[in-house]
């Protein structure tokens, strides 16, 4: 793709972003974050390039690497570099380049961070820590990004004031379940060609992006089954109609695998070894360890490519195991990422918490999402769709106050 396809990413991304829209209108005249430099480490696809412009349009100076050396759309980045937005990225990014890309960003001292998996925040305490000092604070917005924070924290390692994203109800409940749904689902498609109906799916973790995923599978017509170690989230999903068990239990009749976990190999060998021929193995988690590719390879007589992001690995019984998008992020891998939609809930939370920690001192640590932004967000987006909101009258507020009033 050219900068021009680039460009009309980025356009049709803003066409359909209304609340980060409003948060620009509101702020174009005062510019709130005018004196600030913005480091941020997001998969670097369309709609990330429009929360980097308003963020831009907001007063600050915005520098962005990519935070998947297989999300990134180069296109979008070359036209992204062309609106005044330090870009550092590219497809395909060497481990040694990846690195780089975030040492770079870090170059522009930034005061403010939006970081994706926590590998910027890291990366900062351990390779420039003298830049600590220049760091208001930032926001971080995965599952997985959050146990590493809240791991620094506890150690007392983490240095700065560090706002949880992904707990914001309008990120995590409409994120994490919905975009993570579609966006997986729609990313095996793509990459595949094949049917989902008729299929039996293995959804690995039962978290909201878990939740998402075995919905919108079961939607298409496959027959899923779940696994997980939580117990509670192992009831809800024998009570959601699901098939429920161990991965011993449910690997073996899977076609589709899909894992959402944040943990390690929770794909390993002793699974791969009695896995259906033609399975289908992606990831929708954080970083590509959740299936042992190790494992796979040394499984493997034989490794093609039997389409672009699929990979075929041959074992000696004849069996094929396809592995899609190198382990990655299958639905940013193979994939556009969660809808245009859902992102605009997502990135407005992220400016959001931007606007509150360049307006207020934090002390350093993980700290909660402040519920006046979530509910900020929420009517936002439902006036951006017109839809009306019911409001309490006098005699209920007054009936909700009360403990005297019961049964008439």
């Amino acid at each position: 793709m050219s900068r021009q396809d680039g460009d009309r990413r980025i356009d049709w991304a803003e066409e359909h972003m209304p609340i980060l829209d409003q948060l620009i209108r509101e702020g174009q005249a005062h510019k709130p974050l005018k004196g600030e430099r913005v480091g941020i480490a997001l998969h670097l696809e369309a709609k990330t390039a429009r929360l980097a412009l308003a963020l831009r349009d907001l007063g600050a100076e915005v520098a962005i690497a990519g935070s998947n050396p297989l999300s990134t759309q180069d296109a979008v980045a070359e036209a992204l570099a062309g609106r005044g937005v330090h870009v550092y990225a590219r497809h395909g990014a060497t481990p040694e380049e990846y690195f780089g890309y975030l040492d770079k960003v870090l170059s522009h001292r930034p005061t403010l961070l939006v970081d994706d998996g926590g590998d910027l925040v890291t990366r900062l305490h351990l390779e420039r820590p003298q830049l600590l000092a220049d760091l208001r604070g930032g926001a971080e917005e995965t599952t997985t990004g959050l146990v590493r924070l809240r791991a620094m924290h506890l150690a007392g390692e983490l240095k700065v004031p560090m706002i949880a994203v992904n707990d914001a109800k309008m990120k995590h409940l409409f994120d994490n379940r919905f975009g993570t749904g579609q966006s997986v689902v729609e990313a095996i498609m793509h990459a595949t060609n094949l049917t989902i109906a008729g299929r039996n799916a293995l959804v690995v973790g039962f978290g909201q992006c878990g939740k998402g995923v075995a919905q919108r599978l079961r939607g298409l017509g496959a027959r899923v089954g779940v696994v997980d170690i939580d117990p509670v989230k192992m009831n809800e999903a024998w009570l959601d109609g699901y098939d429920v068990g161990t991965m011993d239990e449910l690997a073996p009749r899977a076609d589709i695998v899909v894992t959402v976990t944040g943990a390690i190999r929770v794909v390993r060998r002793e699974h791969l070894e009695r896995m259906r021929d033609g399975v289908l193995l992606a990831n929708a988690g954080h970083f590509d360890v959740e299936i042992d590719k190790q494992a796979l390879r040394a499984l493997a007589t034989g490794v093609e490519t039997a389409r672009e992001g699929v990979e075929r690995f041959r074992l000696a019984d004849g069996r094929r195991l396809y592995l899609l998008a190198e382990g990655r992020l299958v639905n940013l891998a193979a994939g556009d990422g969660h809808p245009v939609e859902i992102m605009d809930l997502s990135f407005a939370v992220q400016a959001l918490a931007l606007l509150h920690l360049a307006a207020n001192r934090l002390t350093p640590g993980v700290h909660p999402y402040p519920d006046e932004l979530d509910a900020r967000v929420a009517s936002l987006s439902l006036a951006a769709r017109g839809i009306g909101l019911e409001r309490e009258t006098d005699e209920q507020q007054r009936y909700r106050g009360t403990w005297r009033e019961g049964t008439q």
